[in-house]
Parts: C-alpha cells; structure tokens; sequence
C-alpha cells in the first residue's frame, strides 16, 4: 500500500474533533449513489421504452420500403429478384460471378435468402385510403395489400401459413354466395370502432372507380372479416386492415402494379447500409426508406429525453460532488498543521495532493458502485416481476425496462470523473500549503 492512500485511509476511518465533516463525506457518498442509482434506472426505462416502440413498428412495418417516384411500379417481379442477386452476390463475393449468375438468382426469386444473406425476406406490397361500409355506418381505414405467400409474417400472432388459409389466394370474386368473399384482417381497435366481429361482412369502397353520366362511382368490393390483429400501437391498430395483394390490386384498379417492395433483413441496424446498396443498384427511378428514416421523428424525440433526462439527473451527482469538495476543504482547514508537520518531514506537493484526491475519490467511487448495483438490481426486479403498471394511453402495459452495459459503463465513468474534478481545487490547496505559516498560525 502506499503511503498516500495509507494516509488517505486514516484520514477517513479517524474519529475527528468536527463531526461535521464526517457527516458531509456520508452525504456526499449517499448523494453520489441516489444520483447513480436513478441514471441507472431512468435511461433503462428510456431504452426499455425505445426498444418497444421499435419492436411494435417493425411488427407492422418492413424494414426497407423500395419505391417508384411515380408512386406505382409495374414489373416488381424483376425488382425483387435484383435485390435478391445482389443481396446473395455481395454476401458470396469470394465466389465466382459465373456459379452467383446460376445459382443465386433463381434460388432467391421467392424472396427466401441463403443462410449468409442479410435479407430474409422481400414481398410486394400495397398501400391505400378506404372507407369501410358497415351496417352501423361508415369508418375510413388505411389497407395493405400483402402476399401470404412471403417467408416473413407481417401481422403479428399470424404465420404465413394462417395468413394464406384466412386471406385466400386473392382470386376469389364478389357475389352474393358469402362463402366466395375474400378475408380480411382489422385492427381490434379499428373492428372495435365500426362494430364488427370476426365473421361479419364488410364494404371496402375505394376513390378508384370510373366516370359515369351521374359522376364517379367509387370502387367497391365485400369482404368477409377473417380476424383481427392487435400490435399494441393505437395508429395502426384503429386504421389498418390486411387483404390479399391481388385484392388489393383490384379494388384499387392498379392491375399488376404494387405500391411499394418491402424488404426484411436480419439486423435491423444494418437496414441503412442496405438500402443504400438496393438503390445503387437499382438506380433511378427506385428509392429506398429504411425504419430509421420512416420513423426518424419518433426515434430522434426518445434519444433527445434520453439524452435530457441523462444531463438532468447528473446534476445530481454534480451536487454530491460539490458535497465532496466542501469536505475536503474543511478536512484541509482542520489538518492544516499535520500537512506542515508532513511537508516539513519531506512530503513534496504531489504527495499531499495525492492524499486528498485520493480521499475525495474513494468517496466517489464509494458511491458509484453502490448506486451502481442498486440500480441494476432495482432494474432487475422491475424488468422480472413488472409490478409497476401503466395506464391504458400507453402502448406498453408495463414499465418497459431494458438495461444495457454501454450506458451502465457511460454513468458509472461520467460519475467518477465528476468526482475526480471535484477533489482537484481542494488538493491543490493543501499542496501549495506553506508549512511555517501553517505551523505558525494553525
């Protein structure tokens, strides 16, 4: 052990004349482990919450959208299968171009990806504005056309095989047999509104018609409801409806054509990369939005309350420092003649600086590391026994907790460091302490 942290030891177990001081080295520890603690749990809470915000998006929406400027496009089969090459020949670069030329592109023409491919899935899709007609009245409701047949389930509590079996394949007609009407899947919020259960038949009436001698005639086609969906966020849930893509494709009177080509990959962080490479791929007139993007005033609005929330609280930990200064200074005021007694054996300026900075950060890593596990174990039991509940504005039942290392890291250095500032002025001033003056007069 060496002599400064022997001494700074000493200092902090000795019983002094001013109790005082001893109290404020407790409040500033106490201070440095409620402002540690509180970090800790707040920014899980913030990432906990941006963690399902994300997982409730990407439940609904694919991670690229692939789009036309035109807003439609006609040969997507063409499309799907370039972004799959080109996904199976970046990721197989090490072979020949000849053995990607015959392998990879028809082996990913239907959307499945090779066990080294960043895409999982690639399916056509189609957006639109609605009105649903019902017996109780009339709701506007946003559809999108999919395709069942993709390897990627786009509703959430459905497969791909349940998809296929509910919505059909999409050739059924519109007569007045109800066994012949196409499915349909509503938001639970959205069926809620309108009146509908699973079963009942419903009227989608879409702006795409034709002109007759008594003025548009809206577009119109019946649908049986074959289930519901819940992705726990109110939007979509009170105004998305699932139908087939040929479905969609009719009663929009697009024919062939699609809206947009979503793409899933299989890190949802790599989705920016990728998109950047679908669109140097396919060139104009195609572009790309990744999740990040569609979703950019969400996401930027969370990391600003992480990033505020993060600044505040550690004002905290700013006050317990302060705490720890003032300690030190009054520690300095009260040993003044045992630093000239020191400085006068032989004690150099850095010796005694280190003593008091040393004392001022065991105090602060004192504190870190209690708040620091009390906080992980707070969120441990928060994120375990979820006994904190939330009311129903929210899109999660419960405190969503999610404790990540980096940020636990970043608190408990940002922590010490404040600390460490904090010890600085006051050791210098014991340092710089003449020793006959301080004899003289301490």
């Amino acid at each position: 052990m060496s002599l400064e942290l022997f001494i700074a030891g000493r200092y902090l177990r000795a019983r002094r004349k001013e109790g005082f001081i001893s109290l404020i080295s407790m409040l500033s520890v106490a201070g440095v482990m409620v402002g540690v603690m509180a970090l800790v749990i707040v920014i899980a809470v913030m990432s906990g919450a941006e963690t399902e915000f994300r997982k409730r998006i990407l439940g609904v929406e694919p991670h690229i959208l692939v789009m036309e400027y035109s807003g439609l496009f006609n040969d997507y089969p063409a499309v799907k299968q370039k972004i799959a090459f080109m996904d199976n020949f970046e990721a197989n670069s090490s072979d020949n171009s000849s053995s990607n030329s015959s392998g990879n592109s028809s082996g990913n023409s239907s959307g499945n990806s090779s066990g080294n491919s960043s895409i999982t899935a690639i399916s056509p899709l189609i957006f639109g504005q609605t009105m649903i007609r019902t017996s109780s009245g009339l709701s506007g409701a946003v559809i999108r056309g999919i395709d069942p047949a993709s390897d990627i389930s786009m509703i959430k509590g459905y497969t791909p095989d349940k998809l296929q079996e509910l919505l059909g394949s999409g050739d059924t007609g519109d007569n007045s047999d109800i066994k012949t009407f196409p499915g349909i899947i509503l938001g639970h919020e959205l069926a809620r509104n309108i009146g509908v259960i699973t079963g009942d038949t419903i009227i989608l009436m879409s702006p795409a018609g034709m002109l007759s001698p008594v003025g548009h005639i809206p577009s119109m086609k019946r649908f049986s409801v074959a289930g519901l969906f819940e992705s726990g966020m109110y939007e979509y849930d009170s105004s998305l409806a699932y139908l087939h893509l040929n479905d969609a494709q009719k009663l929009m009177g697009m024919g062939s054509r699609i809206s947009a080509m979503g793409v899933w990959v299989k890190d949802i962080f790599d989705a920016s990369i990728i998109k950047d490479s679908i669109v140097e791929r396919l060139q104009y007139p195609y572009y790309a939005r990744d999740w990040m993007e569609i979703n950019k005033s969400l996401f930027s609005a969370l990391k600003l309350e992480k990033t505020a929330m993060f600044v505040i609280l550690t004002l905290i930990i700013l006050v317990a420092a302060l705490n720890i200064a003032s300690a030190l200074i009054m520690m300095v005021m009260e040993k003044t003649r045992e630093i000239a007694v020191f400085k006068s054996m032989g004690a150099t300026d850095s010796m005694v600086r280190k003593i008091f900075m040393i004392q001022g950060m065991i105090i602060g890593i004192t504190g870190t590391v209690i708040g620091t596990v009390t906080g992980v174990l707070v969120c441990f039991f928060l994120k375990k026994y979820q006994f904190i509940e939330l009311p129903a504005a929210y899109p999660f039942s419960t405190l969503p907790v999610q404790l990540e290392s980096a940020d636990v890291m970043l608190i408990s250095i940002a922590s010490v460091l404040i600390c460490f500032f904090s010890t600085l002025y006051p050791s210098y001033k014991a340092s710089k302490m003449n020793p006959v003056e301080a004899l003289r007069y301490g």
